[in-house]
């Protein structure tokens, strides 16, 4: 995949500063100046809050090209920006507060980690969430929670269905608990956080595809699948970035007449072989997208069929995505068993990008 998202410069940046983020486990300055002055924490943001105004085709590739430079730099802003995404879901009044911020960057966890006990003004909120990528820099922090009444009971909806709501909460109200020791994504610093008896006023919830503020398209795009496709491009821009050190790494050992002719041939079908699976994966992974989208913008509601055909497409090119990077992997020699390698960096952070849970099964 060949990488025009992105400016020489930006690419330079990215490539400087990549190996000290990981030694850091945080995002370097450098990096983080640059999110923020192409709002790159802000891409599902609609520009009545001062976002670029994107749409989530355009994302998509963006994301993706950002992997193909660091994955670590790229799942940081795929994740907190699509957690800016609840920014179609929230009280206009506070969107805007929390918008005007320059630096604002939201991380969150997926999972239902606290409780939320109904007040007179808010909720009370408690509990301890993990995985929140870009937790060291983040602003905003995003928690599901069981709602419960003032005896600690669960309250029910009209189905008799446990009801969960999500909150906003602020930097200053949540305590960091680190623990990110995983050995790859290093540099996204995807800690826990802690909520101790946190009232939360009431405009401060949220539910997502409900109750849409803005105008801007694409806050209908049902959530599982917006999640999945963003995860997908993640591992297909460390894929691609494998693949071409692979080449490099291969090409040089060569040159020094340690393989033969016939073993060169062999290297050279098999890295053409998986770059073609990684492009036709990512092809078809792209037109189940963008037919999605058509039908979104079109007719308002995108058909089961079609959005089944965009979820498993997105793990086919997840899969993929690992697959030829672990076919290659033998014959990038022992740089690539070297921790402080780029090309170990990127094989580190494509396996553990490919341990979430929603791209576990094909």
């Amino acid at each position: 995949m060949k990488n025009n998202l992105l400016t020489k410069s930006e690419k330079q940046i990215i490539n400087s500063f990549s190996a000290s983020s990981e030694e850091m486990g945080e995002l370097h300055p450098q990096l983080l100046e640059m999110a923020y002055q192409n709002d790159w924490f802000k891409l599902f943001v609609p520009t009545i809050y001062g976002g670029p105004g994107l749409l989530l085709p355009e994302i998509l590739r963006l994301e993706e090209a950002l992997a193909q430079e660091d994955g670590s730099l790229g799942w940081t802003i795929t994740l907190c920006s699509g957690a800016g995404w609840f920014a179609g879901f929230l009280d206009p009044a506070l969107a805007k507060e929390i918008f005007s911020d320059r630096a604002v960057c939201f991380a969150g966890s997926g999972a239902v980690g606290g409780t939320a006990v109904k007040t007179g003004n808010g909720y009370l909120v408690n509990g301890t969430w993990q995985y929140a990528s870009g937790a060291t820099h983040a602003t905003i922090f995003t928690a599901n929670c069981i709602l419960k009444d003032s005896d600690g009971k669960d309250l029910k909806d009209e189905n008799g269905e446990q009801q969960i709501k999500s909150f906003i909460l602020k930097k200053e109200e949540i305590e960091i608990l680190p623990g990110w020791s995983y050995f790859g994504l290093v540099a996204t610093g995807s800690h826990a956080f802690k909520a101790d008896q946190i009232t939360v006023p009431l405009n401060r919830t949220f539910e997502i595809n409900k109750n849409i503020q803005v105008a801007t398209p694409g806050f209908d795009y049902p959530f599982l699948q917006l999640a999945e496709t963003t995860l997908a491009v993640n591992s297909a821009g460390m894929a691609a970035h494998f693949i071409s050190l692979t080449a490099s790494s291969f090409t040089e050992r060569s040159g020094q007449k340690r393989y033969t002719p016939a073993q060169i041939i062999f290297f050279e079908a098999e890295l053409t072989r998986c770059q073609q699976d990684l492009s036709v994966a990512r092809a078809q992974f792209y037109h189940a997208f963008d037919q999605s989208w058509e039908q979104l913008l079109n007719h308002h509601v995108i058909s089961k069929e079609q959005l089944s055909y965009v979820s498993n497409s997105s793990r086919k090119l997840a899969h993929t995505s690992r697959r030829v990077t672990d076919l290659l992997f033998p014959y990038a020699g022992l740089a690539a068993a070297k921790k402080e390698t780029e090309i170990n960096r990127v094989w580190r952070d494509l396996h553990t990008a490919s341990q979430h849970s929603l791209l576990t099964f094909e």
